[in-house]
């Protein structure tokens, strides 16, 4: 099936394709980052339990996961424009009904189903931009996809400095008007996936089939490697915020901007670097040192005694986890061709599903330790909380998955090699 549901400006090129799908992706770190800073609010203003704001960030992910799976054969039948215009209609809808549903109807459920319209808007972009990109004539895959995926990282730091510093500026009685300025992003990418040129996808055969690469050893230790990046990468930059107040002693408004905004500068800047020059290394090797520099990171900040330097932590971690997953996106699509929509909706379905376990595993731990004997004498011992302490203990669990990512990717290098 053709791609095209409007007819093409002839004049434009596949520079302002790629121009909107990095709107795309600047889109989807809305949808994602945008919520969380107003969960305070949430909680002081309309009353919501932790867990239900739990609830929210966990709904997020769940949806994206059962898009994940939906996407790998509907959007090939579909089309890829089609799709993509529907994605920010779904996210810029769900944005904007953030502002206004929780203020006419329970609070609850009007930020419930505005989390839920935006996420099928992100999951959708989320599996169709990065095959489109891959299709654009390129003279380095890897590094045009770091590229894109560098663009998540600089919409997260706008979303989270911006929104932030508006907050503090307007008042937080006037939050609603936020989530309405930011819907305008997602109403322009509809705009501009409606006129700019699509490559067609290969056409759909035996070669496209997910039962092609699903069982291959290749296909496995990719989906792993998914996993453990988005393991390594939201569990550091969900809690983030947490050293940055609790470490230095700062309110929330400088926990926000040294924390988690950090971590996103870093993990953009790596991105971008390797989106520039990404051409002259090697990608298995660039992934094993990006992981191998990961889990540093996270060491640093388990075991430094200086909070600052925690942080340092924090913000090596975003660079290291940077080419962890676009780099496994754009290995898999060289090593299986042909895997098209499918492929990339299956790698992200792994990888949603550790952006939902990675935090969820920290906050276990940390949990389960908090109460620990040990714990508590090494709180007085160093002379530092009982919580921070155990937070750090989560992080240590989650620092296992770094290393094995690095180990995973060697093995793929390895095989690859003796073919």
């Amino acid at each position: 099936m053709s791609t095209e549901v409007f007819p093409l400006n002839t004049k434009q090129t596949y520079k302002s394709t790629l121009r909107a799908c990095y709107l795309g992706y600047i889109t989807q770190s809305i949808v994602v980052n945008l919520a969380p800073i107003f969960f305070v609010i949430f909680k002081d203003s309309y009353g919501l339990s932790t867990s239900q704001i739990g609830t929210i960030v966990f709904t997020l992910f769940i949806v994206q996961l059962l898009i994940d799976i939906i996407s790998a054969g509907a959007i090939d039948r579909i089309g890829y424009r089609a799709c993509a215009i529907a994605a920010h209609i779904f996210a810029g809808a769900g944005i904007l009904l953030l502002g206004i549903l929780p203020r006419v109807m329970d609070n609850f459920a009007g930020i419930m189903i505005a989390e839920i319209i935006a996420a099928v808007g992100a999951g959708i972009i989320e599996v169709l931009i990065s095959p489109i990109v891959d299709l654009l004539p390129a003279e380095s895959k890897s590094s045009s996809m770091s590229l894109l995926h560098a663009f998540y990282c600089w919409g997260q730091v706008a979303v989270v400095a911006l929104s932030t510093i508006t907050l503090v500026v307007i008042g937080t009685e006037y939050w609603y008007y936020i989530p309405m300025a930011w819907a305008i992003v997602p109403t322009v990418g509809a705009v501009l996936f409606s006129f700019v040129p699509i490559p067609k996808p290969a056409a759909g055969g035996e070669e496209s089939k997910p039962k092609k690469f699903l069982h291959t050893k290749f296909f496995v230790f990719a989906a792993f490697v998914m996993f453990a990046a988005a393991m390594s990468e939201l569990s550091m930059s969900q809690w983030a915020s947490y050293f940055a107040e609790r470490g230095l002693g700062v309110n929330k408004v400088m926990g926000d901007l040294l924390g988690p905004c950090m971590f996103g500068v870093f993990m953009g800047v790596g991105r971008t670097l390797y989106g520039i020059h990404g051409g002259k290394l090697k990608l298995s090797a660039a992934l094993t040192w990006c992981s191998v520099i990961c889990f540093g990171g996270y060491l640093l900040t388990v075991f430094s005694p200086i909070p600052m330097l925690s942080l340092v932590g924090c913000a090596v971690t975003g660079f290291g986890v940077s080419l962890m997953w676009p780099g496994t996106l754009s290995l898999a699509s060289e090593k299986i061709p042909g895997g098209g929509t499918s492929l990339f909706a299956l790698l992200a379905l792994f990888g949603d599903l550790g952006c939902s376990v990675g935090p969820w595993l920290t906050g276990v731990v940390s949990d389960g330790v908090s109460d620990m004997p040990l714990i508590e004498s090494l709180s007085k011992s160093l002379e530092v909380g009982i919580d921070q302490l155990a937070l750090k203990a989560g992080l240590l669990v989650i620092a296992v998955f770094p290393i094995m990512a690095a180990v995973a990717i060697r093995l793929i290098n390895g095989k690859n090699s003796k073919k």
